[in-house]
């Protein structure tokens, strides 16, 4: 406990932490006046405190999940909260990620996701039961950034804002054909069909999102207008009038970025539009932490724009417009986390305790990440050609 100690000391400067080590002596960290509401855990192990100072992110996940470290006062957010608050990448604090994340400047982690290898990464997550999403997804099964014009509404007025944006940006119109690329569980299709009058291909490579988007085509009656299939991105062909990618393109990895981008442009009719919608980092590349590499996101990848930016030009695609989503994914997050610590006991019958507890570590942690972190998402418009739309915004918001 003495060098985890010497690491708390040095990390957590405002807030209070109590810790209670395996013998039940307690040490005390922080500013005991703060405002911020204290938080305790507990170790219920000698060594988990030594191990968590040289690898803390990864160290203390893992112990939460196997139930060596404890929470016993607030919960697994409010800690990792109170991590975040004195490593804000807005403030001086920053300096202190070099303590809390030490993997940041390591080499990058394997991100090579050759098309055998893209499967497994995506079934390892995607491929869980459709169960464990309903328990804490919108009704239209959105696995991605909600879009909050109004802070107050909720996750399903989110979720819809969210699709009438995108395909406001698409600029759609009747009878064209749409790729949808990383097409989840069918709602953008589905709810772009329905909008815009428009045929939609959606490919996956999750057998579970294709088995449940095909159903949801074939119950909704549109199934002659949308087709799902289970595909790699690189092996589609044809051409599409629009592209829409939500929430794909953090399974990519940058040493595909200049294959995507250039099928990408391939795929797209020379007046096309495509619209990519990704999780991206405002503090530059940088490896994939290492306990979300290995429990949650395996082959995972979240972008910088100077990474993405070149592969787009090598690919003689014009960036007609970016936006930057700053806190409407925090706020996403913080829905998906109230609704997964309220269906715990269904998620620890659908799986185990230590599942349950898996998930809960790798919410908390993502809203912490697009609170205080450098976390954030870009949607990139691009065609192919400069004139392919109105030359102002207005139709993205029109109407």
């Amino acid at each position: 406990m003495q060098l985890f100690g010497r690491f708390l000391k040095t990390l957590i400067q405002k807030g209070a932490l109590e810790v209670v080590d395996f013998r039940g002596r307690r040490y005390r960290f922080g500013d005991q006046t703060s405002p911020v509401a204290p938080v305790c855990i507990r170790f219920t192990d000698r060594a988990t405190p030594r191990r968590a100072t040289f690898n803390p992110a990864l160290e203390l996940g893992e112990a939460y999940m196997d139930g060596r470290m404890v929470v016993e006062r607030g919960d697994i957010l409010s800690f990792l909260d109170l991590i975040g608050l004195n490593t804000h990448w807005d403030d001086d604090d920053a300096v202190r990620l070099r303590h809390w994340r030490p993997w940041r400047h390591l080499g990058r982690l394997d991100t090579w996701n050759w098309q055998r290898r893209s499967r497994r990464n995506v079934a390892h997550h995607y491929d869980l039961s459709d169960r464990l999403y309903r328990l804490f997804l919108d009704d239209d099964l959105q696995y991605s950034c909600g879009y909050f014009p109004d802070p107050g509404i909720g996750l399903e007025e989110a979720q819809a804002a969210k699709k009438a944006h995108i395909a406001a940006k698409l600029a759609l119109r009747p009878g064209l054909r749409v790729l949808d690329i990383g097409c989840g569980w069918g709602g953008m299709a589905l709810y772009l069909n329905k909008v815009a009058d428009v045929d939609v291909l959606g490919i996956t490579l999750s057998q579970e999102q294709l088995s449940v988007a095909r159903e949801r085509a074939t119950t909704a009656g549109v199934a002659d207008r949308l087709t799902f299939e289970l595909l790699d991105y690189r092996a589609v062909s044809g051409q599409f009038d629009r592209i829409v990618s939500v929430g794909m393109f953090e399974h990519v990895g940058p040493p595909h970025y200049r294959t995507f981008f250039d099928h990408c442009r391939r795929l797209l009719k020379p007046d096309g539009v495509m619209l990519l919608h990704t999780i991206g980092r405002a503090d530059g590349p940088a490896p994939t932490d290492r306990w979300l590499a290995r429990y949650i996101f395996p082959g995972g990848y979240v972008p910088a724009l100077s990474q993405i930016a070149p592969a787009v030009e090598d690919a003689r695609l014009w960036i007609t417009d970016i936006e930057v989503l700053r806190l409407h994914y925090a706020r996403t997050l913080r829905h998906w986390y109230a609704r997964t610590t309220t269906g715990r006991q269904a998620i620890v019958d659908l799986y185990d305790e230590r599942f349950f507890r898996m998930w809960q570590f790798y919410l908390a942690g993502a809203i912490v990440a697009f609170e205080h972190d450098a976390h954030l998402n870009f949607q990139i418009q691009l065609t192919r050609r400069r004139e392919a739309l109105p030359l102002t915004r207005d139709y993205m918001t029109s109407g």
